[in-house]
């Protein structure tokens, strides 16, 4: 008997608003690629030849349209299951006139083993994913050795991978699977001083006013 994957995220849908769902429907065709089995082609997408850096778990889009309105010679793919969101990142594109972004409506688990290819990406984002606090969900985490694995092999020798969160239980838990994936190496002793390329976002001045301390993690690709 097969078992379905275990997802790291529920969806939950939510409502459109009338500008997310124009944007969805109008821009996703141009700024969109489509999840399928076979590796992506990074100058075809985006129409150059360019580092490229994966955002796993977009959102709302806020921190993905700042970084890639602030390092226009960056590619950007931000890969996002939420759909309110997706259209809400690409409102913001449009209405910004950012250009290097690409978004992926899919399974980041699928798209990263799919469709990045082995050693091309300058960075890897994992910021604020679901933490599944309770003991019994800590299986739906993202970030465990598996992944961590199938990241480090994704990024090129001096990428990076930065994760973010306000859950120390998680830091903690992400700090020691970083640790013990070969091919990566800590930039700092322990957690990362927050780098001024990662923007302070609604969610973690939300966190921080609950009491809530945030955690970065940055690791690189050997070589």
């Amino acid at each position: 008997m097969t078992h379905p994957p275990i997802r790291s995220y529920v969806l939950r849908q939510g409502r459109f608003s009338p500008g997310q769902q124009r944007a969805y429907a109008e821009l996703l065709p141009r700024l969109g690629v489509s999840y399928r089995p076979e590796s992506l082609n990074f100058r075809e997408i985006f129409g150059r030849t360019a580092p490229t850096v994966v955002e796993i778990g977009s959102g709302m889009g806020e921190t993905t349209a700042r970084i890639a309105r602030e390092h226009p010679d960056v590619n950007y793919l931000a890969i996002e299951v939420h759909a309110p969101g997706v259209g809400s990142l690409l409102r913001q594109l449009d209405e910004g006139g950012v250009t290097n972004v690409r978004v992926i409506p899919h399974d980041a688990v699928e798209v990263m083993r799919d469709m990045v290819p082995a050693g091309s990406l300058a960075g890897l984002h994992v910021f604020f994913p679901d933490p599944w606090p309770k003991k019994r969900h800590h299986k739906r985490r993202l970030l465990q050795p598996a992944f961590a694995t199938l990241a480090a092999s994704r990024l090129a020798p001096g990428g990076y991978f930065h994760v973010a969160t306000d859950w120390q239980d998680y830091a903690e838990h992400v700090l020691g699977v970083l640790r013990d994936t070969p091919g990566l190496a800590n930039t700092a002793e322990d957690f990362a001083p927050r780098p001024a390329t990662r923007p302070e976002t609604k969610f973690e001045r939300r966190g921080i006013k609950l009491g809530h301390g945030v955690w970065d993690i940055v690791f690189t690709r050997t070589p």
